[in-house]
C-alpha cells in the first residue's frame, strides 16, 4: 500500500483533519500531480486558516500548473495568516515567495 493509501484509508475516518488533508496534499504534489493536490490545500486550509505551510505549498502547484495569479493570491492569503498566527517563520517564507511571483 503506498503512502498516499494509507493517507485515504486515515482521511476515510477523519475526513476535516487537516493534518491528514496536508498530507495527502503532499503526496499529491509529490508525484507531480498538482492539479490533484490544490483540492487537498483547500480542504486543509478550510479546517484550519492557521495551517500556513499549506498556503505555500497550494501556491507551488498552483504555480506548476500555469496558475500565477491564483499563486500570488494564495500567498497575499498566507502572508495574513501566519502573520495573524504569530508564526514569523512561515511569514518570511511565504513573503519570499511571494516576492518571486510579483
Amino acid at each position: 500500500m503506498s503512502r498516499l493509501e494509507k493517507l485515504l484509508k486515515i482521511l476515510a475516518v477523519e475526513p476535516d483533519d487537516a493534518f491528514t488533508l496536508y498530507g495527502v496534499a503532499q503526496e499529491h504534489a509529490t508525484l507531480g500531480d498538482h492539479a490533484g493536490a490544490i483540492p487537498f490545500y483547500n480542504r486543509c486550509l478550510a479546517a484550519d486558516p492557521g495551517y500556513s505551510y499549506a498556503y505555500f505549498h497550494k501556491a507551488r502547484s498552483q504555480e506548476a500548473i500555469g496558475d500565477k495569479p491564483g499563486a500570488i493570491a494564495t500567498l497575499g492569503a498566507g502572508l495574513f495568516a501566519s502573520k495573524k498566527a504569530g508564526d514569523a517563520k512561515a511569514a518570511s517564507e511565504i513573503g519570499s515567495y511571494l516576492d518571486e511571483l510579483t
